[in-house]
Formats: structure tokens, sequence, C-alpha cells
């Protein structure tokens, strides 16, 4: 089956007929598209050399903010005064160092010098968000993503500490929470978000918790 190829009309084909979880291929990261995208539970993820690939995987891993699971050394770890937490006061400087960051398995970074500016600019916009860790003022751990209300889709996180990007995920999820937020998009399976509650659910099911 042919993979949908995107024009410059801010649309997407429907995501029941995504191939292996690839939903279309091309277009751009303008705000309007991206935000459509998270909107109808797509997101683009590529590596430098290819086109913009949009992705809606089936089944999706999610994190439930009330299963959300917290280990005794953790607590450890927010009881204590050595790291600070802040939110979106250098949201540059935590997708520059999510962007630098090496990860286990993977030649470079999904995170282009395209996708870099898209999401510094949905930031401007008020549609992505950051927290940050600090440690004796620097900035030793955080994560980033996108903010739908309810849902809160997850990009990426770093840490340059030990238990740094945790501690950044447990606050916003508290955060979240106590806002009345439902879901916590990690989209994709990683044992390190296992540790933490995260579970698979279905694209169907994740659909409906996506704002109108």
């Amino acid at each position: 089956m042919p993979i949908y190829q995107l024009t410059d009309d801010i649309i997407f084909p429907p995501v029941d007929g995504a191939e292996d979880g690839i939903v279309a291929v091309g277009g751009d990261l303008l705000p309007e598209r991206l935000l459509l995208a998270y909107k109808l539970g797509i997101f683009p993820w590529y590596s430098e050399d290819e086109p913009i690939i949009w992705w809606s995987p089936d089944p999706r891993f999610v994190l439930f903010p009330e299963r959300l699971h917290i280990s005794k050394s953790m607590r450890r770890v927010i009881n204590s005064d050595v790291l600070k937490v802040t939110f979106n006061q250098d949201f540059e400087g935590v997708i520059a160092a999510c962007k630098k960051m090496p990860r286990e398995g993977q030649q470079g970074t999904w995170i282009t010098d395209e996708m870099e500016l898209a999401y510094i600019r949905l930031h401007e916009l008020g549609h992505a968000q950051s927290i940050e860790v600090w440690k004796e003022n620097e900035l030793v751990g955080g994560m980033y993503g996108v903010d739908l209300g309810s849902v809160f889709c997850g990009e990426s996180m770093f840490s340059t500490v030990s238990n740094a990007s945790k501690l950044a995920l447990i606050t916003f999820i508290k955060k979240f929470k106590q806002d009345g937020g439902k879901l916590f998009d990690c989209q994709v399976h990683s044992e390190h978000m296992v540790t933490m509650g995260a579970e698979e659910i279905s694209r169907k099911e994740y659909l409906t918790f996506l704002p109108d």
C-alpha cells in the first residue's frame, strides 16, 4: 500500500490507514500542521537524511497520571534540596540538550535543526512546554512536549546527573494531574517509562482522549 504524500494543504489522511504506524510523508513543520497532527494523534519522527515521516503507532505507549510509579529512591530525591525544578524557564536549553544527548542504539539524533526550530516556535505560541532541572544553577535535566490540554505529548528528555529526567517527569505529572490532565503520551515504548508506570493502549482508545 503506497504511503500518503503530503502537499502544501494542511491535511492528513485517516490514521486507521497507517502502514506500520506511518500515516504520511513530506509536508512541513509549520505550527498549523504540527498542531493539527497532534490533535489527530499523529507526530513527526525522522532522521536528518529522510523526508518528514508522520506516525500514529498502534498500540500507543502512554502514562495515566494516577498510575505513576515513584520508587523509594526517587522519593528521597524529591525530598532533597539538591535539585530544583522549574517550568518553561529555558525551553531552548532543554531541547538543545535533548538534541545532543546520546541515545543507546541510535547514531545521531532525530531532533533535526528543522525540528528544533519548529518546537521552539510552538513554545513561543504557547503550545509546547519545558520542564527544567537545575543543580547549582546548571541545567542538568529536563523534558519538553506538546500541550493539548487534557493530553500532553512528551517529546524528549535528558539527564546529565542521576535521576534528573525522572524528577522532571514526576514533577510535571503531579502538576498535570492537579490541573486536570488525563493522559501523558509517551508515543513509543521504552523500558525506562515502563518502570514509571507507562503502558500500551490501542490507537482507537488513545484517540478518545484527544480534544475535538
